[in-house]
């Protein structure tokens, strides 16, 4: 099929594979709408986790909206996240790199259903501006606003007329105000900085509800001055049809649900949040930019789109760090010639920033340093915790990669601390009362890169063999147990070190004559110990 031409299309697929929940009951903005849809990341597996879309939302005062919202339609898991892509989960990584290497050319037209309805100069507060729109609050009970989450923002390089898409937070401060959390050095900050350094106001459309790809790129973190609108339609292999805003000189997708076009000033800060936080702590206030939105544009009976962040895993996490996998291993891969990358695993349980796990298939030892170092300079702000392990680990279990920790890696031998790190929001790295935390010493803040690799041979892994497994768990079956998922490993393999005596013995005991060992055993020469000395202790 053809890729989906807009967000609504994407929504009828997820409604055809059962991955979509659709809510009829009044719910409440502002108190339950982001709870219910939170409880699926706190009660449920991955695999059974789905969009929602709500059609009757109040607010705390008891208004009435007639737009939908729809929450967690990217990433609620990897298997929905490859539906907005049209792939299987396996090949998310090859369209990152598809996307990267090959973007296809946005292609501009002269008009699109983002511009079906126009609110502008005295109009552009005739359904109230911002109000018009169910923003939800996110973290009821902690966050001081409803923001938008699902808030992708365009902008340009004066310099260069690159485009940047970035998905940042933005706090509702008025009908047509809104608080941005952007932080150096990502790339819309970027822009705002050399805006300052020029005197001007800096030009800004945010788009909530483009196509799935749109929302994709937008929370990776593709190279600076890389055109993000580009590279998901190369994601796609279809280029993405844009249109120009109304009052700024910026290009949009053009089946977007809503665009605000406005623009940034760059000679002042306002306080913004506090806001619950990927970290799984609220991220406290600090000064930030703002944005004076100069027209609202959007489909006849748009829906509102957020995503759902705070405590991980969240929509939010598996959505950035999908990403960041993909864009981690083109670098990795294709941009350091390290070819042994199997994966990269940025995970949920963290947040998906600060613990990243690099499975490779070594061709020498210093491999694995090779990837360690190259890891932790691609992005200042991410990876804080980096493990490279071998082809055997399951490094989406942190079971599987804590036993490889435990007994691959020699503490003083294969681990490293590497400063210059920027802490973004984690709450480690300084008190809250601290002004900038995140640049708070000369040096930065730290990793740790483990090198969990094994350096030699080992002895076989500790399970029955694949053979003996796989019968047994034939006879699990027809005895009608529960359900298994098993864990990798869940059957015992070679590692190198393993003689032909220790494979013959074990044969032997499997024909059941091991007493055949035991007399081999007690015709060997045995080993003489000597009569412990007077006062000595026995262990």
């Amino acid at each position: 099929m053809a890729y989906y031409k807009d967000l609504r299309e994407f929504v009828a697929f997820l409604e055809s594979k059962d991955k979509l929940y659709r809510i009829r009951r009044e719910i409440n903005k502002d108190t339950e709408l982001h709870p219910l849809v939170r409880w699926q990341f706190r009660g449920l597996k991955e695999e059974q986790r789905r969009a929602f879309i709500f059609e009757n939302v109040v607010d705390i005062k008891g208004k009435k909206y007639s737009i939908p919202v729809l929450v967690a339609c990217h990433a609620p898991s990897r298997e929905v996240y490859a539906m907005g892509l049209q792939c299987e989960v396996g090949e998310i990584y090859e369209r990152w790199v598809q996307g990267e290497r090959h973007p296809i050319a946005s292609r501009l037209v002269n008009e699109g259903p983002v511009h079906e309805e126009v609110h502008i100069g005295k109009g552009l507060l005739e359904h109230g501006g911002l109000s018009e729109f169910p923003v939800p609050i996110s973290t009821p009970g902690f966050d001081n606003a409803p923001y938008l989450t699902a808030a992708n923002w365009v902008t340009k390089d004066p310099e260069t007329g690159a485009r940047n898409v970035g998905n940042y937070r933005a706090m509702v401060k008025s009908p047509t105000r809104l608080g941005i959390m952007v932080m150096a050095p990502q790339h819309m900050r970027t822009h705002w900085e050399k805006y300052r350094k020029l005197g001007k106001p800096m030009e800004a459309a945010v788009v909530l509800g483009p196509p799935p790809n749109i929302g994709y790129v937008a929370t990776g973190k593709v190279p600076y001055g890389a055109d993000e609108i580009d590279v998901a339609g190369g994601m796609v292999g279809e280029a993405v049809e844009t249109v120009k805003c109304k009052t700024v000189d910026l290009e949009v997708p053009a089946t977007t649900e809503i665009v605000l076009e406005g623009i940034v000033p760059t000679d002042s800060l306002e306080r913004e949040a506090p806001f619950g936080e990927f970290s799984g702590y609220m991220g406290m206030h600090e000064t930030a930019p703002y944005f004076e939105i100069t027209a609202i544009t959007h489909r006849r009976n748009p829906m509102f789109t957020a995503f759902l962040s705070q405590f991980p895993p969240s929509e939010s996490s598996n959505l950035r760090g999908i990403a960041f996998e993909g864009v981690f291993y083109k670098f990795l891969k294709y941009d350091c010639n390290i070819t042994g990358i199997l994966e990269v695993v940025f995970h949920p349980a963290a947040g998906a920033q600060p613990l990243v796990i690099i499975k490779m298939k070594k061709t020498y030892n210093t491999e694995a340093w090779q990837a360690l170092n190259a890891a932790v300079a691609l992005v200042p702000q991410f990876g804080k915790i980096i493990i490279t392990v071998d082809e055997d680990i399951d490094a989406r279990d942190l079971e599987s990669v804590m036993w490889a920790v435990s007994f691959r890696m020699q503490p003083h031998r294969d681990t490293r601390i590497t400063m210059g790190k920027v802490s973004g929001l984690d709450p480690s790295s300084a008190p809250m009362t601290v002004t900038d935390r995140r640049y708070l010493y000369p040096t930065g803040d730290s990793a740790i890169l483990i090198d969990a690799t094994m350096k030699w041979d080992y002895p076989p892994v500790s399970l029955p063999r694949k053979d003996f497994m796989e019968r047994a768990k034939e006879i699990w079956e027809l005895e009608e147990l529960p359900t298994l998922t098993p864990k990798v490993p869940w059957h015992g393999y070679p590692l190198g070190f393993w003689t032909d005596q220790n494979r013959e013995e074990a044969e032997i005991a499997l024909q059941g004559d091991h007493y055949l060992t035991g007399e081999k055993l007690a015709k060997e020469e045995r080993v003489k110990l000597e009569p412990p000395s007077e006062g000595s202790q026995a262990a």
